[in-house]
């Protein structure tokens, strides 16, 4: 009989969440993410931070916003964009869909967090 070798969980999560982006960003998402960065003279070596701030009585709330890769952190490619997400933070965003949406109502990002699969 062979030994089972099992890798730590942590080193599983990490392995996947480092090759792979662990939420969707729509087209539209992506297209005004690109336009805010060439308009907005965004320096080069910054991506899109995606991450999540405080869990409290209001929930989580997710941050989204431009800065340098820091470690710690998974960088993810989408469409020429750097995608820059803490790596303790993955699991929170694991999921969830980045969409833009420009109505009467509302314009701007909008982190859906219930997407069906």
């Amino acid at each position: 009989m062979h030994p089972l070798h099992i890798k730590p969980f942590h080193s599983i999560v990490s392995t996947f969440h480092s090759s792979i982006l662990p939420l969707t960003i729509t087209q539209l998402a992506l297209n005004q993410i690109a336009l805010i960065k060439n308009t907005k003279n965004i320096p080069e070596g910054y991506g899109l931070r995606i991450g999540v701030r405080g869990s409290g009585c209001s929930g989580t709330s997710f941050v989204l916003g431009f800065d340098q890769k820091k470690e710690g952190d998974n960088e993810y490619s989408v469409e020429g964009i750097s995608v820059y997400i803490e790596k303790k933070q993955v699991l929170y965003v694991a999921g969830i869909e980045l969409d833009y949406e420009d109505s009467e109502e509302v314009t701007g990002f909008i982190f859906n967090t219930n997407v069906a699969s």
